[in-house]
């Protein structure tokens, strides 16, 4: 049975108690009282005697390091500077700075000043509301402009990193639910995929003949890799050997334009045996990066990277798919983006027969359900396809009897 009355934490500095109603609460001091030369209090609540202890001793430690804010005092805006500088330490950077702007941005101009203990979740719907309207503003000349409210898609992820940093000032005690969990958000419509079919397909890789790019297309085309993953290739990481390529690291530009190699979205490497075509235009690559290394001279700058500019510098993200949509568009295809290549790879597979197990794994997806409801247009054929060969056999077997 427990004791009701209260267990005094073993490092001695708070309690913990049942209460009446069935949840604990442990209560330890936070801070002295300038004023007074009292202790100052701090309750923490949970569901069992363990929660409570871990909110408790959350905030010893923040104590002890200098970072504790009495949640009284606490605004939203700095516990968004609490939680970015504290809890985001397993995140990749180029996140980080995602978070940050948004943040910066969205969140903190229109919540920053409002107590913590204080968010609701009518304030935050009507915040995520307001970000979705048009304005119209004047320039310094009079002039009226009108700038575009965020798009569906764009508000889910304010609200997710809203939601993640309040999530965790849960978990510490600060706040008893997370606001964010009422929030209705707008309905985000999926952008549909624009596929190049074989004829497409044929022109564009004649329009890419002789391009500095070409094989960087290919590659991309042929494999279905993300833009990223092609742009941080590593030489070492080809096999031409066995003719295979491991996909551990993508290239991504942070602040200042940092470069840098990060793992994937799952953090897991993949293996991949492309067909002889695409190893037969990274040899060509190769050959062709060496020749831009002899014209450059000292003027290169020595890496691993398997695409790079004529001084052997990284790419950059943009200007390649600014470089095809040009491309892209001068052969009748405006709506077509870089990221459809990947799907144009995942269509051409799954039509030519590849089971969907090995297409997820190509594409480094999580799990085959995932590309199945991505490519549902694909297997809807696949499925018509089979349905016609069991046709046939039945046909078969029926002639045989």
């Amino acid at each position: 049975m427990p004791n009701n009355k209260g267990t005094r934490n073993a490092n001695g500095n708070g309690h913990m108690r049942k209460r009446s109603d069935g949840r604990w609460e442990a209560v330890c001091t936070v801070g002295i009282d300038a004023g007074t030369g009292k202790q100052i209090k701090r309750s923490f609540y949970g569901k069992s005697q363990n929660d409570v202890r871990i909110k408790m001793n959350a905030a010893i430690n923040d104590i002890d390091d200098g970072v504790y804010v009495e949640p009284s005092k606490l605004t939203v805006g700095v516990w968004l500077d609490i939680w970015s500088t504290e809890y985001l330490g397993g995140v990749k950077p180029r996140t980080v700075e995602n978070y940050a702007s948004v943040c910066r941005n969205h969140i903190k101009p229109n919540l920053g000043a409002v107590k913590l203990s204080a968010l609701s979740a009518p304030m935050i719907q009507s915040v995520y509301n307001r970000l979705q309207e048009n304005k119209v503003i004047k320039d310094n000349k009079g002039n009226t402009k009108e700038i575009k409210g965020l798009s569906a898609k764009s508000v889910k992820n304010v609200n997710g990193v809203l939601h993640s940093s309040i999530q965790q000032a849960v978990k510490l005690g600060y706040i008893r639910v997370n606001p964010c969990n009422a929030v209705e958000l707008p309905r985000v419509i999926k952008k549909e995929m624009q596929i190049l079919n074989e004829s497409a397909i044929a022109t564009f890789l004649n329009a890419i003949d002789c391009h500095k790019w070409e094989y960087l297309f290919i590659v991309t085309l042929f494999i279905g890799a993300r833009q990223a993953e092609v742009l941080g290739l590593e030489w070492s990481r080809v096999d031409f050997e066995r003719g295979t390529i491991k996909w551990k690291y993508q290239l991504e530009r942070g602040a200042r334009d940092k470069i840098g190699l990060v793992t994937p979205k799952n953090d897991k490497s993949r293996l991949t045996t492309p067909a002889p075509f695409v190893m037969s235009a990274l040899r060509k690559q190769k050959q062709r990066q060496a020749e831009w290394q002899l014209l450059a001279g000292q003027a290169w700058k020595k890496s691993d990277y398997v695409f790079t500019n004529e001084f052997g510098e990284t790419l950059v993200h943009g200007t390649v798919s600014k470089t095809f949509k040009r491309i892209i568009t001068s052969l009748g295809y405006p709506e077509v983006r870089f990221h459809d290549l990947r799907h144009s790879y995942a269509t051409a597979a799954l039509s030519s027969g590849d089971d969907v197990k090995t297409v997820q794994e190509n594409l480094g997806h999580h799990d085959a359900g995932f590309t199945l409801n991505q490519y549902g247009h694909v297997t809807e054929k696949m499925k018509l396809e089979s349905a016609n060969r069991m046709e046939n056999f039945i046909k078969g077997v029926k002639n045989i009897g």
